[in-house]
């Protein structure tokens, strides 16, 4: 099969023909259809995640159709389309995975980073981590649904029942959790990079009540702020422009430093708190929800071969939405 191969961390991606292969039990073969371009995805190849599988195949929002099936599948047919997330494997037994938090599980494994992802044209997968699309959307348009959504709505959810919420970062989670918030009557704020005109505008067109860069204040205090961009210096600015009692969700897997700030910032009761992963309870929810109530996804398509083109772009900010790689 075709692949795209991190050697190193600082390395570009490496085109590569690697054997076929194989599903072992529970596990599925899966023909990649398409797979999302996540930031997460920079952090790895850039070595600020560590001690990733070398070589390896990166990508973790996969859309394909299983091909194959090893010993004991029971949850996918062949011929049926699937969807691959960042969550791969857990132990099942360990505090967290009992309590039902299996995105804090202390062995988990994760597509694109321990485990070979989707960017590459066949993909193996634990059948108990993946999950039916909905046939609302196309294999491209669900792509995102698979980190940017998830994550996106799990970092919703943390951010409770907040009427006002600003976002910092108006990317490929951004644009999905906006339209989710919408949907239940939120007002929400975009914050864009400062002069990003066209993300602002991009903002306008999906609804948000608000939308400016990310060094201007919102006119009244906001109920919640989610940061989905990986800026520490974004954290003090949050906790200003949220009210008393308000929270800070920080929804990354990596951020910058966040640099000291006074304490009257966090004063009065304000929370900052991160998010971590994501469960199976997540994508049943959020993939229910989609289906119920179509998103708009705004995507970029790339040849495989192009992937590290699609990464740069992601760097650069020159993306409305998300970025996908279709083998």
């Amino acid at each position: 099969m075709r692949a795209q191969v991190l050697r190193a961390p600082g390395e570009k991606l490496a085109a590569a023909d690697l054997p076929r292969p194989v599903p072992g039990p529970g596990e599925v073969l899966v023909a990649v259809k398409a797979c999302a371009v996540c930031r997460t995805d920079l952090h790895i190849l850039d070595g600020e995640l560590s001690d990733p599988k070398l070589p390896l195949v990166p990508g973790h929002e996969i859309v394909g159709t299983v091909i194959e099936t090893g010993a004991g599948v029971n949850r996918f047919a062949i011929g049926g389309r699937v969807g691959v997330p960042w969550l791969g494997w857990t132990c099942g037994v360990c505090d967290y995975c009992r309590a039902e938090r299996e995105n804090l599980c202390d062995r988990a494994r994760f597509t694109g980073y321990q485990i070979d992802g989707g960017y590459a044209e066949l993909t193996v997968a634990d059948q108990r981590y993946c999950f039916a699309i909905p046939p609302e959307y196309g294999d491209v348009e669900a792509a995102p649904l698979l980190c940017a959504g998830l994550i996106g709505y799990r970092t919703l959810r943390m951010a409770g029942e907040s009427e006002r919420i600003g976002i910092y970062g108006f990317g490929a989670a951004a644009h999905l959790v906006a339209q989710v918030a919408m949907h239940e009557k939120r007002e929400v704020h975009a914050f864009t990079r400062p002069g990003d005109a066209a993300g602002q505008s991009f903002a306008r067109s999906l609804g948000v009540a608000w939308a400016g860069g990310s060094d201007q204040a919102p006119s009244d205090p906001l109920d919640a702020a989610i940061i989905f961009a990986p800026v520490g210096a974004l954290v003090p600015t949050a906790l200003r422009a949220v009210r008393k009692g308000g929270r800070v969700v920080c929804a990354g897997i990596h951020m910058s430093d966040i640099p000291a700030f006074p304490y009257r910032l966090l004063w009065e009761e304000r929370e900052l708190v991160s998010v971590a992963n994501l469960t199976r309870h997540d994508a049943r929810s959020f993939l229910g929800f989609a289906a119920s109530v179509p998103l708009r996804v705004e995507t970029t398509p790339y040849p495989l071969d192009a992937a590290n083109v699609a990464l740069d772009d992601l760097r650069a900010g020159r993306l409305q939405g998300a970025a996908v790689l279709v083998p």
